[in-house]
């Protein structure tokens, strides 16, 4: 049963900017990777399942409800992040999620017992609603008495991860989810992601870094200039026919040589006269009598990965540079 269904959306802002005909489906229980550098349209896809966007063509649907048409029901039951965050900066953070609560009917919870917990202290998990944002603030604490125009970004990221997920939605809409935290904090953010997994939540997770992804998703598309480039589980990208070589030559002549050749190269790297190229089992045939004409200090094969996958529709350095899309934020006005 899919809980989150993109059919051939459309939505062209002019100058190659949008998304063109898309598609992609996330079961019941499934973490979904969607995988691009900034500007590839991953931001504009999540504002359609928001409803904060009309497309132009196709339909973006959850739990079999047109996103635009029921935004504000929609809205209540799914936990999303946006990429870009935007707080009533007076506002402390005990403020904010209990104003955040109220509106999603949830019970108040400032109580001591929650205070408690965002001051380090253990909580008792009875399985209600506070005792799971008191879980939260274990995971990701903060100062519950600060204003937010005072917090870090990092601060920022972790209220934001915790108003997603407070009110233990069963689908979350993460959009670059990890950006502004550091490398402690990305790392349990990864972990709680592995166990929210476990209990069966569906997630659909927008990023440009591959560790995430890699680490989290069991299925996986790579958008490319709004369009979608490839879409496979992470079972398929392990069963991969590819090898990746890292090659060192002996002369500035030997490393112009094999580069007039057409092979995959992820890396060049011409002051130190090496190459990172990927083969399938035709390139390597091809390989062997091109280096055997050349001189090579050293050979060494790579474990393939989920980036050098990615590479191989992105495979210009220049190419993964874009633009910021400008994630849509918690306080969005509809289109008209």
């Amino acid at each position: 049963m899919n809980v989150i269904d993109i059919r051939n959306l459309t939505k062209d802002y002019g100058k190659g900017r949008g998304v063109f005909d898309i598609s992609l489906h996330v079961e019941k229980g499934v973490c979904y990777g969607f995988l691009g550098p900034n500007g590839a349209g991953k931001t504009t896809a999540i504002r359609h399942l928001m409803g904060f966007t009309k497309p132009q063509k196709g339909e973006a649907e959850i739990w079999g409800m047109d996103c635009r048409k029921n935004g504000a029901k929609l809205k209540g039951l799914v936990g999303y992040l946006p990429g870009e965050i935007a707080f009533p900066k007076m506002m402390t953070a005990r403020r904010f999620l209990n104003y955040m609560g109220k509106l999603r009917k949830m019970e108040k919870i400032s109580s001591r017992a929650k205070l408690e917990v965002a001051s380090g202290e253990e909580s008792k998990d009875t399985g209600t609603e506070t005792d799971y944002v008191a879980r939260l603030l274990q995971l990701f604490p903060l100062d519950m008495g600060m204003k937010i125009r005072d917090m870090s970004i990092g601060e920022k990221r972790k209220l934001a991860v915790i108003t997603a997920f407070m009110h233990d939605p069963e689908a979350l809409i993460l959009d670059e989810p990890t950006s502004g935290l550091d490398p402690v904090m990305q790392e349990v953010f990864i972990d709680f992601i592995r166990s929210e997994k476990k209990r069966g939540k569906t997630i659909l997770l927008s990023s440009h870094i591959f560790h995430e992804v890699d680490a989290v998703c069991d299925r996986i598309s790579i958008i490319k200039e709004g369009r979608i480039a490839a879409d496979f589980s992470a079972d398929e990208l392990k069963e991969q026919k590819q090898w990746i070589y890292k090659v060192s030559f002996e002369t500035e002549r030997d490393y112009n040589r094999f580069n007039e050749n057409d092979f995959l190269c992820t890396n060049k790297d011409p002051n130190r006269l090496t190459v990172r190229l990927m083969v399938d089992m035709d390139g390597l045939n091809r390989l062997i009598p091109v280096l055997s004409g050349l001189n090579v200090t050293d050979i060494s094969e790579i474990p393939y990965t989920l980036e050098d996958h990615f590479m191989k529709f992105y495979k210009k350095e220049d190419e993964l540079q874009g633009e910021p899309e400008g994630g849509a934020g918690i306080w969005e006005v509809d289109e008209p």
